[in-house]
């Protein structure tokens, strides 16, 4: 807090706040409050949300979904175990345990149960007595009306008399700048700069507390001061953007007094807290009206202001009504009235404001309006239903047009959004229906009702359209206000159609009243004369009227309401009453049905593409009308119309209006022969169209009231056709379904019934599947199918089918039976007109007229047959034949008229299977034809009443279908087994082939199976020597033959091959180089040096940072790559606009062939096979010992320095007493062990070599490239060892072997990298290797101790290994020549450098580890503990007795054994790469005890380590002092200093809760460290240490060199050296991020219950851990994948661009 507003916060508090507390209270107030606090808390709990807190809503004890619990009231209650949701909080809610009338269940959590607060009186020690009841009904209405006068005042520039001090006014003044909406931070920022001439980071300052207070006072002084900065900022702001800001000059008094009154109001708050009675007596000044004024009262007053209120002032007048009224009941109920006393002013206030809707007083009504009690009270006492929509027809009328109908062209976004809030109030207030009815609130009601269709009737045909004709329209109009009105509405339609069904009386009394609505709305337009339409003796006289010339909207709310409740008045029966209340001849039904069937027709017209010059806007609005989020009060209310008015209208009247609203009228008479092939098609089009309604109509009956069904049924039905199409996610089937006003499905209830989950694996997600038995409910013409559906859906059934082995026809399953209202709409189907229509479709398609029909026609025809079947079948087996008058069958088997060429349905069903086209139909005529056959039996049947009669018919009809099946079933095995002997002939043919040419061309074929894969020819090579076991060993005189293959490699730009051998041209592996922390011990220590200073020869056993090497295995040839490289800058620098994914500069790509990020090429270097003659390593064994071969070197090396200090003796200390000797003889003798010259790079290699060093160089330490840096080989062996010792920890924690088990890419990556680490030497300078080769010496050798040279302790051996072995070779360079060691010598080399190492090694692990507790059981005797006794004794001695010796020996080498595991098999790869020796089958496989023992075979070590002590016992004595009298170690031992401890801990990410909530309550209660406010930040946590920060706030920003850089990247720099992963706990998202410019959001690994991860926490269901994604992430890591997952990631969604990810 700023030291200033500290100092002033005292003040306030001593000489005003005490003060009166102490007159309130009569004794000292904290006392006084701690007493009230233990005395007992409320019932409520009340707390109010800030924006981004988590909130959690129960879906099985909830009254609705705006009821919900604070994070501690969740985790306290008993829905934690219930089907809970979790939302982030927009701000302004408020938690509400401890309301009775929210929670069916469970109401309170246990902090807020009765006597939970410790006191065994409930809630009595609560009453204040009445002297403080007294005190403060003085002191409050002061302060209340204070705060108000001050809030309200509206003369600025003066104060009220009563307040003015002294006489002369004082010219002080404040500039104040008050925030709104429409100005970014940066216009904000930048308008005070320029006005100000201030720094930026003074005006960020300024506009983050305009942000959050609502205003700030930017400049103090005399008023013309104040008064010109005004009007610059004004100026400025209006340069920027059309709007000025809103800036105000206040004398300094107002604003302060005003501030005081803000601080009296937090002051308010916070009493109102403690006790009940402070609140009771606060609501009752706030309501008191004055007497015979007629000046509201002051809550009013405040509210009524809230509008022109300041952001901060508005908060805390909020806070306080949260605190007071809503705690306590009965004041919550008057403050309610009150609300709707004034909602149409607040409203109209709101909508004209422009701030956020959070902050606005009217977003309290949610508070109200949802609790049912009150709502009912408002309804019947002050009828809130009319007031709201009274509210929303007084603030739309600038869109109504002249014709009364709302028109929303050129609205504003902004101001519609506002009136939904009023929308949202009305849904509020509907939300939970009344059990018991009083007659004056059915008047009430109704009253509402009434005033609700007056909206609708100014949507009734709104914005209607013309079809264009000629030219296309030129601006698409506006459609989404009407549309998103439309959804707003559909929930609030229901449920005014759902509460007018509670009541019969009500029911029918709405029924009639949106009955003369739609009336009214429908006798407009009716001047035309009617005219007359003639069809099979059939005539319809009608207005004319034609969709495609004529005027036609898609809102038609009211008649589709009617639609409604006409459905409710026949599922509740009420409708044998109707005519009490709409007389017969009112009804005209023409007229109700007309409207909707024009809707439908348009909709069928657009599908024929007659609309297409009308443009987008069109075509969006049909798409919505069918739409799972409108159709409901659109579509599907249409089709009802339709129904009904074929319920009560005569059929072929009914058919004959729809013929002709289609325009189809002269398609069905004789059509003239036309040429207009567009003409026809669209024809097509409209009558597949009209048979898809026809179909619908006759068949969609699941909708209760239609016929019999439940709201279960209906939605059953919808997702056993949803899974018809494919298995679907959870989410998806959701999407898919219509939500009611609880937002919810009523899915859960039913999926179980039908489908069964299947679970997901690592990553995709769970899906349901349809049970088979369901299968058998599928409708081809599912009315809410789309087209793509519609085929997809087919398609999938009849391949279903198909694999059964069963027909493939898909009849209608049998509806169930019409409501009596609804019975008539069958007749439909057994019309004249119907009749007459399938005949003329059947006859064009047997008479072969193939561009008048179409095969989806023919489809519907049969199904509208099959319907008309099922109908009949089913009436007759119901009753007796002579009863049902439906005779479909006698209409289908007869004659159409007289003339010559009629035939009868049933003929041309029979000529039908003979149509070629209609291959595909076959089944389903069959299938027809036998139920003509079936219900011909069942109208015969009546004549032989007898019950065997019966059953005897319907056996034979089964055996008929079953023989006739059987046959077909034949017939398809017959063709199946004939078609596999087919292709067993063509197999045989080709394997001949085959053989034959590889017979002709043998000799290619033995070559490319040499190079098949390196891994057989290692096979083979085992399986051959595994008789001779030394040939396992891969150091020392006994190594084994390497095995070395040609190898061939395929250019994947080029496509040539070409074997890789040292003189031919290089070839290349894309790969890529960065930093790493990924084996890290101490985050701390990640980022010590910058790159210019650091000196990486010796790497910390910490392994603080290392530079790994990975490559994705695609080999290129150098001059391809280079060709390709170049290529991409050109056409980068071509397209400067496009942002590129990676950085060409830094010489970053795309790998070719996979898209991996790559930024360099590892030339491959072949292996150098060598042979050992065994007579000559026995030769040398007999001369070459340990302390001989040191000799040699200390010569060769002091020779060295004498050459290069020119003359300058040097006297380095010798090991044997002998003195230097001859030292020119001591100096050659190195060369006498054997050498042979040195191997010869061509050119493109060696340019190769020295291009990848570079890049380590450059990546790893983050500096220029610098080809002649000393460095570059240092990098070159760190980043070799790093990469080996990644692999083996990968290989480790995987639980897989060591060799034999590494992904292609790895194996190729890393043969590659050590060839190169080895082959680099030969592109240094060989004097600079030698020197970095004398100081890794001397970590182990007294004699070369350079200043800087770090203790035993602080370095890691494994590096020092990887160092020394590649650059010993630098030690054979004569001038001359250029040599290096023979085969034999390079054995001895890597033997005693090894062991020597090991040695270090082993000494390391004990003086830093050995002292840990035993976990091993003890096991005395062995040889290996008797050894490491006695080396303890050794060390004791030479640390003089640090080291305590009382350490039993089995400890000692339990502790040395598992320390020094990972070091062997890091060495173990490292020879095996570098040399070729095929390692011994025991590594092959993951075993213990084996792994270790076949290490030591493989690098010629005893199983007794410390055997190698007593072998070089005099050797390495001297060495083990030097190691042991080092300061550090000393020091350690004493305990001071902390050393590593071996093994080191292999890394993972950190532990995760097993619950989502859990981490969302550790979210919330994050502070961010460096802001004082409360407000809500976007906490974000390091999956790698654990760290909580705060992201996307400028609270956290930090200037590194210069950049501003967000609080999660500059973290990630420090802890994963640039890349890290990072869980987003609000949003339930992992975003990884590489440097400063990359990231990616990945999916979370917290499933819910369905198996689908939740982003942004939309679905808000409970999540759990799903440990195994939770390990993909953790590979991702540990496999250095992260840049590559988000170049891809970033290669598939290039929008991301627009993301500042540095300020992150």
């Amino acid at each position: 807090m700023d030291p200033l507003v500290e100092k002033q916060e005292e003040m306030v508090q001593a000489a005003i706040l005490y003060p009166l507390e102490c007159y309130l209270f009569g004794e000292d107030p904290d006392v006084f409050l701690e007493k009230l606090q233990q005395s007992g808390t409320s019932q409520l709990c009340g707390k109010v949300f800030k924006g981004g807190e988590t909130t959690y809503s129960c879906r099985d004890c909830a009254v609705d979904p705006t009821c919900v619990l604070c994070m501690d009231c969740f985790q306290n209650s008993i829905h934690k175990n219930h089907r809970y949701k979790m939302h982030s909080s927009t701000g302004g809610g408020f938690c509400d345990c401890g309301d009775t009338e929210a929670w069916k269940a469970g109401p309170l959590c246990t902090k807020h149960e009765p006597g939970a607060s410790g006191s065994a009186k409930e809630n009595s020690g609560c009453q204040l007595n009445e002297e403080i009841m007294e005190h403060s009904r003085r002191v409050f209405p002061s302060v209340i009306k204070y705060i108000v006068d001050m809030l309200v005042w509206e003369e600025e520039k003066e104060l009220p008399p009563e307040l003015v001090i002294s006489r002369e006014k004082v010219d002080s003044y404040y500039c104040v700048l008050f925030n709104d909406e429409h100005h970014s931070y940066d216009h904000v920022i930048y308008s005070l700069q320029r006005a100000l001439g201030c720094e930026l980071g003074e005006a960020q300052l300024h506009t983050t507390a305009i942000d959050k207070e609502g205003r700030r006072a930017v400049k103090a002084g005399h008023y013309a001061s104040c008064q010109e900065v005004k009007e610059e900022i004004k100026r400025h702001s209006e340069n920027v953007s059309q709007r000025p800001l809103h800036v105000e000059v206040l004398h300094a008094d107002v604003m302060a007094h005003q501030k005081f009154a803000l601080r009296l109001g937090s002051w308010l708050n916070k009493l109102m807290s403690y006790s009940s009675d402070f609140r009771q007596i606060f609501c009752q000044i706030c309501l008191k009206e004055e007497a015979g004024s007629e000046k509201p009262c002051f809550i009013s007053k405040l509210m009524l202001w809230d509008a022109k209120l300041h952001k901060g002032a508005r908060k805390v007048l909020h806070e306080l009504i949260f605190s007071s009224f809503f705690m306590e009941m009965e004041y919550k109920k008057l403050f309610a009235v009150e609300f709707v006393k004034y909602y149409k002013a607040l409203q109209k206030e709101y909508i004209s404001d422009d701030h956020d809707r959070v902050l606005s007083v009217t977003a309290l009504s949610v508070q109200m309006f949802t609790v049912p009690t009150l709502a009912r009270h408002l309804i019947e006492e002050q009828n809130v239903i009319t007031t709201i929509t009274e509210t929303l027809l007084e603030v739309l009328p600038e869109y109504l047009d002249k014709n009364d109908k709302f028109n929303f062209q050129g609205y504003s976004q902004d101001k519609l959004n506002r009136v939904y809030a009023v929308i949202y109030d009305l849904r509020y207030v509907l939300v939970s229906k009344p059990t018991l009815w009083t007659d004056r609130l059915r008047a009430r009601f109704l009253e509402g009702f009434v005033s609700f269709l007056r909206i609708l009737t100014c949507m009734q045909g709104m914005e209607e359209i013309k079809r264009q004709i000629g030219q296309h329209i030129e601006v698409d109009p506006d459609w989404e206000a009407a549309i998103a009105i439309q959804m707003q509405l559909k929930n609030i339609l229901l449920m005014f159609q759902e509460w007018c069904a509670c009541d019969e009386e009500l029911l029918l009394k709405a029924y009639s009243e949106c009955h003369k609505a739609v009336i009214r709305c429908s006798t407009n337009g009716r001047s035309r004369e009617k005219t007359v339409f003639h069809l099979c003796g059939h005539t319809l006289e009608s207005r004319p009227y034609r969709v495609s010339a004529d005027p036609v909207s898609i809102h038609l709310p009211l008649s589709r309401t009617l639609a409604g409740l006409h459905v409710r008045l026949s599922k509740t029966g009420t409708i044998s009453r109707l005519h009490e209340f709409v007389s017969p001849e009112e009804f005209q039904v023409e007229l109700l049905v007309e409207y909707p069937l024009r809707c439908l027709v348009l909709v069928a017209q657009v599908v024929a593409e007659m609309w297409r010059r009308n443009g987008l806007s069109l075509i969006s609005q049909v798409f919505y009308y069918q739409d799972v989020k409108c159709r409901e009060e659109m579509y599907d209310k249409d089709i009802i119309m339709l129904q009904i008015g074929a319920s009560l209208m005569d059929p072929n009247q009914f058919l004959l209006l729809i013929l002709q609203r289609y325009e189809l009228a002269e398609a069905f008479k004789k059509l003239k022969p036309t040429k207009d092939q567009d003409l026809i098609k669209q024809y097509n089009v409209l009558i597949e169209e009209m048979l898809q309604i026809l179909i619908y109509v006759v068949g969609e009956r699941y909708v209760p009231g239609v016929s019999n069904v439940t709201k279960e049924d209906v939605i059953m039905r919808e997702i056993i056709h949803l899974l018809c199409i494919e298995p679907m996610a959870h989410s998806a089937i959701t999407k898919s379904l219509p939500e009611n006003e609880n937002y919810e499905t009523g899915l859960e209830n039913v999926i179980d019934k039908v489908a069964t989950f299947k679970k997901p694996g690592v990553s995709g997600h769970g899906v349901y599947e349809l049970k088979d038995e369901c299968l058998k409910e599928f409708n081809m013409f599912f009315y809410h199918y789309t087209k793509t559906q519609h085929s997809k859906a087919e398609h999938t059934q009849k391949k279903r089918r198909k694999q059964e082995n069963r027909d493939e026809a898909l009849p209608p399953p049998p509806p169930p039976d019409f409501s009596p209202a609804f019975s008539n709409v069958v007749r439909i189907l057994n019309c004249d007109v119907m009749m007459h229509i399938l005949r003329t479709i059947l006859q064009r398609a047997v008479e072969l007229e193939t561009h008048l029909w179409t095969e989806a026609m023919i489809q519907m025809v049969l199904h509208l047959l099959s319907l008309g079947l099922l109908e009949e079948k089913q009436q007759l087996q119901k009753s007796p034949e002579e009863e049902v008058t439906f005779d479909f069958y006698h209409k289908a088997t007869r004659m159409g008229s007289s003339a010559l060429n009629a035939v009868s349905v049933l003929t041309l069903l029979e000529k039908l299977k003979r149509v070629p086209q209609l291959e595909a139909q076959k089944d389903t005529v069959g299938w027809i034809l036998q139920m003509f056959d079936t219900v011909k039996r069942l109208r015969e049947k009546s004549s032989l009443t007898t019950v065997a009669a019966t059953s005897g018919s319907e056996a034979t009809k089964v055996d008929e279908t079953q023989s006739t099946q059987d046959k077909e079933k034949a017939e398809r095995k017959r063709k199946a087994e004939a078609a596999r002997l087919h292709r067993q002939k063509i197999m045989a043919q080709m394997s001949a082939l085959q053989r034959n040419f590889i017979e002709t061309h043998k000799l290619l074929y033995e070559n490319t199976l040499e190079a098949q894969g390196k891994e057989d020819a290692v096979m083979e090579e085992e399986s051959i020597s595994s008789a001779i076991d030394y040939s396992k060993i891969a150091l020392g005189p006994k190594r084994g033959p390497s095995v070395a293959e040609k190898e061939v490699l395929t250019c994947i730009l080029c496509q040539e091959e070409q074997e890789v051998k040292l003189e031919s041209a290089a070839m290349v592996l894309s790969a890529c180089v960065q930093k790493s922390t990924a084996l890290t011990q101490n985050r701390s220590r990640i980022l010590e040096h910058s790159g210019d200073t650091l000196d990486p020869l010796f790497m910390h056993p910490d392994l603080p940072c290392g530079t790994h090497t990975g490559s994705c295995g695609h080999v290129m040839h150098a001059a391809c790559w280079q060709k390709y490289f170049e290529a991409m800058q050109l056409n980068f620098r071509q397209r400067l606009h496009v942002e590129q994914i990676f950085d060409l500069e830094n010489g970053e790509y795309l790998c070719p062939l996979c898209k991996s990020l790559c930024n360099t090429v590892i030339p491959i270097v072949p292996l150098q096979p060598q042979k050992i003659n065994s007579e000559d390593a026995e030769a040398v064994a007999q001369i070459l010992s340990l302390a001989r071969w040191l000799e040699i070197i200390i010569a060769r090396i002091s020779g060295y320095s004498v050459k290069n200090a020119k003359g300058e003796k040097q006297n380095l200390p010798a090991f044997t007493n002998k003195g230097i000797g001859n030292s020119a003889l001591e100096f050659n003798s190195i060369l006498s062990f054997g050498v042979q010259s040195s191997a010869k790079y061509s050119n493109s290699i060696k340019e190769m070599l020295i291009l990848f060093a570079t890049t380590i160089y450059r990546v790893g330490l983050k500096v220029a490239p610098n080809e002649a840096d000393y460095r570059i080989p240092m990098m070159t062996w760190s980043t070799c060892a790093f990469t080996i010792q990644c692999i083996e920890n990968l290989l480790e924690t995987e639980g897989k072997p060591l060799f034999g088990s590494l992904q292609n890419r790895q194996h190729s990556g890393l043969k590659a990298l050590v060839q190169f680490a080895a082959a680099q030497r030969t592109t240094s300078p060989q004097v600079l290797i030698q020197k970095h080769l004398i100081r890794l010496l001397g970590v182990l050798l007294p004699n070369f101790k350079v200043e800087d040279t770090p203790s035993l302790l602080e370095v890691d051996m494994f590096h020092i290994l990887v160092g020394l072995v590649l650059s010993f070779p630098s030690l054979y360079w004569e001038d001359a020549v250029d040599l290096q060691p023979s085969s034999i010598s390079s054995a001895y080399n890597h033997l005693y450098l090894f062991h020597l190492m090991t040695l270090a090694h082993i000494t390391q692990i004990v003086v830093s580890s050995a002292t840990e507790s035993p976990t091993a059981q003890p096991y005395e005797n062995s040889e290996e503990a008797h050894s490491a006794q006695a080396f303890c004794r050794e060390v004791c001695q030479y640390t003089s007795g640090c080291f305590s010796q009382d350490i039993p020996g089995w400890l000692v080498w339990d502790c040395v054994k598992k320390g020094i595991m990972p070091y062997l098999r890091c060495a173990a790869l490292f020879f095996h790469y570098m040399l070729g020796v095929s390692p011994p089958e025991d590594l092959l496989q993951v075993s213990e005890e084996g792994q270790f023992k076949a290490l030591c075979s493989y690098l010629s070590l005893p199983t007794n380590l410390f055997l190698l002590f007593q072998e070089y016992r005099d050797t390495v004595n001297p060495l083990l002092q030097r190691w042991c009298a080092d300061p550090m170690v000393l020091s350690c031992l004493k305990g001071k200093s902390i050393a590593v401890r071996y093994p080191r801990k292999r890394n993972s990410l950190i532990e995760l809760p097993e619950d989502y909530s859990c981490l969302l309550n550790q979210a919330s209660q994050f502070r961010c460290p460096r802001s004082s406010d409360d407000e809500q930040k976007h906490p974000v946590l390091c999956l790698f240490c654990g760290a909580m920060l705060c992201s996307q706030n400028t609270c956290c920003q930090e200037l590194v060199n210069g950049e501003e850089l967000g609080a999660c990247t500059s973290h990630a720099l420090q802890c994963g050296a640039g890349v890290c992963m990072f869980l987003k706990i609000r949003e339930c998202k992992v975003v990884l991020i590489e440097g400063k410019t990359r990231g990616c959001l990945y999916p979370a690994p917290y499933l819910d219950e369905y198996g689908e991860t939740d982003p942004g926490l939309k679905r808000g269901n409970p999540l759990h851990l799903c440990r195994e994604r939770y390990r993909k992430l953790h590979l991702l890591w540990q496999q250095h994948c992260i840049i590559e997952e988000i170049a891809r990631s970033q290669e598939t969604n290039q929008i991301f661009f627009g993301f500042n990810w540095q300020l992150l």
